[in-house]
């Protein structure tokens, strides 16, 4: 069975996500041509996907490198990125079982009623088994895999429960969609206590600009894609390279820019019949519920312009943390393309404020930097074991360097996961047992107490 489910994962998401949301629409009652179109899609947003972001990792890379030699940067953490974190995630016993385990525990908790949301964004449960994974190495136990990664499993599904109605309030065309995944969650309490501290500093308010906004007054110098063509141009500068390569750095980062949202269109497209299907059977099946929400990968929403100019202000900025950053040993290199992924769960917080979330972001990743710094030890030693069983290049870890990733370790919840496991034991496991009953508890509270609310009639209803 790992052998199978292992065969299946390395496919790659491209094929791995057609395959598997052809098979979810069969069997949720779509129609098979539609099905496989749907499936289709998916895959094809994401090769476009990973196109886009090979581009802007190898466009930057050498630059970057040519940064950190010419300046003496000595930074003993090599950036992975998360092509490597997933295939550590699922070349592990916990990742070979991860998405029947973790499938098995969401409709245990549907039928609780201490969840609204069905995870069918299959892929990313690869940041559950890595948390896993890394505990399994780290503990050398199996058991204490299984329990970080089903721990982490649950809180996400919660935060995505808490964090639904302002995200699809804030983004169009996505009701009934959440986004369960720990990344993104992850930043929602930094999100939180941030944006109320900003709301209580005078004559803040003043500073409400959104991605639109900033068109409007800056015009041209406003454009996500024009703000790509002066970063990438600043950076070939730094890198002192000529003329031609820097002028093709910025085109190529703005490029990035444009083409994102584009691409994130094939996603929305792909998954909308899926996620009306699987809501309409869900629904079906589980009365009294306050409406069921599909999991859905956070690609569907990375393409708003808020996050675009914001990641890609925050590019030069974290290379600039990672440098002066007392006690920092990692510079973020492959890992910049999972930049546009940590604002999905913010931007509803903020209400699209740049300045907000450039905060917000900005605080959240210099943390994120001490948080790969404190983890790279033990990513190693999972990257290592994979790579001498395995031989997959994703994982090789250059001679006197140790490894690290910005997409998963910089995640709060998988941090604290790790750390309460792994130094604290049978203390820390209670902790988290703990924690968690009382989330789900709530939630199921919650949960119970909308579906019993009174349906209040629209005013086009009331006139009939």
């Amino acid at each position: 069975m790992e052998s199978v489910f292992s065969y299946i994962i390395g496919l790659g998401a491209a094929v791995m996500m057609p395959i598997l949301f052809f098979i979810l629409g069969i069997c949720i009652g779509i129609k098979p041509g539609k099905a496989l179109k749907s499936g289709l899609l998916v895959g094809v947003g994401f090769v476009g996907l990973s196109v886009i972001t090979a581009l802007l990792t190898s466009s930057l890379g050498g630059p970057l490198k040519q940064v950190t030699e010419i300046y003496g940067l000595q930074l003993g953490i090599f950036d992975m990125g998360w092509p490597a974190a997933a295939s550590v995630a699922y070349n592990t016993t916990v990742g070979a079982f991860i998405i029947p385990v973790c499938l098995a525990i969401n409709i245990v908790l549907l039928l609780v009623k201490a969840t609204n949301t069905i995870n069918i964004d299959l892929w990313n449960y690869w940041h559950y088994a890595f948390i896993g994974a890394v505990v399994y190495f780290a503990c050398d136990s199996i058991w204490w895999g299984f329990f970080a990664a089903i721990v982490c499993f649950i809180i996400t599904l919660v935060m995505a429960d808490l964090t639904t109605k302002k995200f699809q309030s804030y983004y169009k065309d996505l009701d009934g969609i959440s986004i369960p995944q720990p990344f993104c969650q992850g930043f929602v309490p930094f999100a939180e206590g941030f944006n109320w501290c900003l709301d209580r500093i005078p004559g803040f308010s003043k500073l409400d600009i959104d991605a639109e906004g900033m068109k409007k007054k800056f015009g041209l110098l406003g454009e996500p894609l024009f703000l790509g063509v002066i970063v990438g141009v600043g950076i070939g500068i730094l890198s002192r390279a000529d003329i031609p390569a820097i002028l093709g750095l910025g085109i190529k980062m703005g490029a990035v820019m444009e083409l994102i949202p584009r691409i994130t269109g094939l996603f929305i497209e792909g998954l909308k019949p899926i996620a009306e299907a699987t809501k309409d059977l869900v629904s079906r099946k589980f009365k009294n519920s306050a409406g069921i929400n599909i999991g859905m990968s956070p690609a569907l929403v990375i393409g708003h312009p808020t996050t675009l100019v914001v990641s890609l202000l925050l590019i030069p900025v974290t290379l600039l943390l990672a440098v002066i950053l007392p006690g920092n040993e990692f510079l973020p290199l492959a890992s910049l393309a999972g930049m546009f992924y940590v604002f999905p769960a913010v931007l509803p917080i903020t209400k699209g404020n740049v300045v907000k979330t450039f905060i917000i972001g900005l605080v959240a990743l210099t943390v994120g930097l001490y948080f790969v710094t404190d983890l790279a030890p033990y990513f190693t030693q999972a990257a290592q074991d994979v790579y001498a069983r395995t031989g997959d290049a994703a994982v090789a870890i250059p001679d006197g360097f140790q490894g690290g990733a910005l997409d998963f370790a910089s995640s709060l919840f998988s941090w604290v996961i790790f750390h309460l496991v792994h130094d604290f034991k049978w203390i820390g496991a209670g902790i988290l047992v703990i924690g968690t009953t009382v989330m789900a508890i709530f939630n199921r509270r919650r949960i119970i107490k909308a579906s019993f609310a009174p349906v209040i009639p629209s005013e086009a209803e009331e006139s009939k």
